[in-house]
């Protein structure tokens, strides 16, 4: 057992490494940074999530471009880079559950992965992030998460040694009603969407907690939030969408906007030059073109794209749902009047997303039909940094009210990519338009619904054309005065590094144990 004071812990489902694919989206890219700047920092940090041996998902295409879908195996590699940590028993449907607890450790951080090694029917609780066979399935996922969580720290870090329990999302929510030392907790809200405040039949709680709560579905960030010292949002605008949202809990409720691990996203030439002060607009051309020709090598290996340093390339990537709004840049492309642009679109769909899967397949035609599109449908985070490096502005779409924070857009400024922005998550904060960035919108701050409200479409319209409006300024610009458009992506690396930095965010969460 640890003999060190001040431990912070952090329950995910939800974490990507550089390794693996035991992540699905931004939340885990996001505790991803979280430890690896933990790391940096030298704090006594566990991240305690699952391990899904069959990852998330992954894609093959049929003849007539419809995705589908397929396990993702975690690689060799990833598993032989863990170390069993220790091995327990919890109770489960009133069952002997066997855990392995396996760590990757980097300095004083630890990633906790947990996984059930008998009796079968556990096994199958794990086999993949957020896809599970039935409502039953998906709640004793996340007991086993909850349980296991608190075992493991009661038998490696000890109760008297934790400073912090931080909840990630609504799914460690599970962890209060499971061990309860009230002041630990703190819930950190990642999305303002139906989608991150799942709820369970109350006779699944009672049937294996003895709880018979009051209301029937139990919303799990109701329970959260009720259990916790601190609720947390993510961006100052997720902070005031969702003073609408829980009112009852926002007397506890404060933000802090998210940022980025420096060390993961920045490319090394840049940071050095920025940390010593010799970052000029020159310096940055040229980088820009060894980057760019790196991403080259990248889009090679799905499309014969010829990158040069005068070729405007454009990226969409990010998760494929609605609400982010891919029909934006496929709309764009399809208008045709920017045929000398490089496209770069990429992301996948929850495999039960129809709309996402029908977004998948629409990329996917667009790669085919257009010589200047690139679809990756297998986006992750190594293709990441090579994407967001190397192009030369970011589209950032989310249906405003929507997006909690986003980072895809802090990972390209800190490389000196600018992005055409909605007003919304933390775009709001840091890109002011037209001197680091563009935005374009209107900064609604109430979750409309888009799809089925009027309102919804008829945002969606104004907005298209205010986007498109912008994109073809931007476009413009860069083609005909290179050093402006240089100077403005010398402007986001300046205004974003300092603000974005996932030290700061953790001087944030945790002002006692950060110095400096």
């Amino acid at each position: 057992m640890s003999s060190d004071l001040d431990v912070i812990i952090s329950i995910t489902p939800d974490l990507a490494l550089d390794m693996g694919y035991t992540y699905a989206g931004g939340l885990g890219v996001l505790e991803g940074d979280k430890f690896y700047g933990a790391a940096a920092l030298g704090l006594n940090y566990y991240v305690i999530t699952l391990l899904y041996r069959n990852g998330y998902v992954d894609y093959d295409f049929d003849e007539d471009d419809n995705p589908i879908p397929k396990p993702q195996p975690q690689p060799k590699s990833f598993l032989e880079s863990l170390r069993l940590a220790d091995t327990f028993m919890i109770k489960l449907r009133n069952e002997n559950v066997e855990v392995n607890a396996w760590e990757y450790r980097l300095g004083l951080a630890h990633a906790i992965f947990l996984e059930p090694r008998s009796p079968e029917w556990a096994l199958k609780l794990t086999d993949r992030i957020y896809i599970e066979g039935s409502v039953e399935e998906k709640f004793l996922k996340y007991i086993f998460l909850a349980r296991g969580a608190v075992e493991f720290i009661r038998r490696n870090v000890g109760l008297e040694n934790v400073r912090y329990i931080d909840l990630q999302e609504a799914y460690a929510a599970m962890v209060p009603i499971t061990l309860r030392i009230p002041g630990r907790y703190r819930l950190i809200i990642h999305t303002p969407g139906p989608w991150g405040h799942p709820s369970f039949p109350n006779k699944l709680f009672e049937e294996e907690t003895g709880y018979r709560f009051i209301e029937d579905p139990v919303v799990l960030t109701s329970i959260g939030a009720a259990m916790a010292w601190e609720v947390i949002m993510v961006s100052s605008k997720h902070y005031d969408i969702m003073r609408r949202v829980i009112p009852q809990f926002i007397s506890k409720a404060r933000f802090i906007t998210n940022g980025v691990d420096l060390n993961r996203w920045m490319d090394p030439e840049i940071r050095m030059l920025y940390e010593k002060g010799s970052l000029t607009r020159e310096s940055l051309t040229l980088i820009k073109s060894r980057l760019k020709k790196e991403l080259q090598g990248l889009i090679r290996s799905y499309k014969p794209v010829e990158l040069n340093d005068g070729s405007f390339v454009a990226a969409w990537v990010r998760r494929m749902t609605l609400y982010k709004r891919p029909h934006f840049v496929a709309r764009l492309i399809e208008e045709g009047e920017f045929n000398d642009v490089i496209f770069i679109l990429g992301g996948k769909s929850h495999p039960m997303d129809k709309d996402g899967l029908i977004y998948m397949k629409k990329f996917r035609e667009l790669h085919r039909k257009y010589r200047n599109v690139v679809y990756v449908h297998d986006y992750d985070v190594n293709k990441a940094k090579t994407i967001l490096k190397g192009i030369d502005v970011l589209l950032f779409t989310p249906f405003p009210g929507w997006e909690a924070s986003g980072t895809s857009f802090m990972k390209a400024a800190i490389n000196g990519v600018p992005s055409i922005a909605s007003r919304d998550g933390a775009a709001v904060e840091l890109i002011t338009d037209g001197v680091n960035g563009w935005l374009f919108g209107s900064d609604i701050r109430e979750l409309i619904d888009f799809v089925n409200d009027p309102r919804g479409k008829e945002i969606d319209e104004r907005e298209y054309t205010e986007f498109k409006a912008k994109f073809s300024q931007v476009y413009d610009l860069y083609n005909s005065d290179k050093e402006r458009f240089y100077l403005i992506s010398l402007s986001a690396i300046f205004s974003f590094a300092p603000r974005v930095d996932i030290k700061r965010v953790l001087r944030e969460y945790y002002p006692d144990l950060v110095r400096g």
